[in-house]
Order: structure tokens, then C-alpha cells, then sequence
């Protein structure tokens, strides 16, 4: 009875010191995202909610910051597609530039 009361406590252990350490990371990670939107804290205040409504705002500044990731990431893969697509431009032309012509 004692190892299973052991075990149990061990386990509420883990789980209560990982959701405090994912929420440690969390709020860094928006603090951090927060950073450069903030010109200085005399010329804006920064007021933190509390409760779920802070909970909420964090997740949708998480969200915004993979979103925009995303977006820079979509422009990258256009940018190399472009690219991709004149350098075979080029090979097309120069392989029809190399062609014998026929019935000259």
C-alpha cells in the first residue's frame, strides 16, 4: 500500500513541476516576442491580465509568432520557386540554342 501511495505522489510530482515549467516557457517565450513591440516602458504602459484572459492572450501571441514564422517561410519557398523556375529558363533556351537545325 505504501509503494502504490509513493508512486502516486511521485507522479503528482511530475505533472504539477512539468505544467509549471511549460508555463515558465510559455510566458518567456511571449515576453520575449513582446520585446520589440514595447517602444520603452515610459512612453507605454504594459498592463498584464490576469486569469484566463491572460492565459488566452498568451496562446494568441504564441499563434501570431508561429503564424509569422509561417509567413516568412511561404515567402522563402516563393522566392527559391522563382528562382527555380528561371534557372530552368535558362537550361530550356540553352538547349534549344544547341539544337542542329534541320532543312537548312
Amino acid at each position: 500500500m505504501t509503494r502504490s501511495w509513493v508512486l502516486l505522489f511521485v507522479l503528482m510530482f511530475i505533472v504539477l513541476t512539468s505544467q509549471l515549467e511549460w508555463k515558465e516557457q510559455l510566458e518567456s517565450e511571449i515576453e520575449a516576442s513582446r520585446r520589440p513591440l514595447i517602444q520603452s516602458d515610459k512612453e507605454q504602459q504594459h498592463i498584464v491580465p490576469h486569469g484566463k484572459e491572460s492565459v488566452q492572450e498568451k496562446e494568441i501571441l504564441s499563434q501570431e509568432n508561429k503564424i509569422q514564422r509561417l509567413n516568412e517561410q511561404v515567402q522563402d519557398l516563393r522566392r527559391q520557386l522563382v528562382q527555380c523556375r528561371n534557372e530552368n529558363q535558362v537550361e530550356l533556351v540553352t538547349e534549344l540554342d544547341q539544337l542542329p537545325l534541320s532543312g537548312v
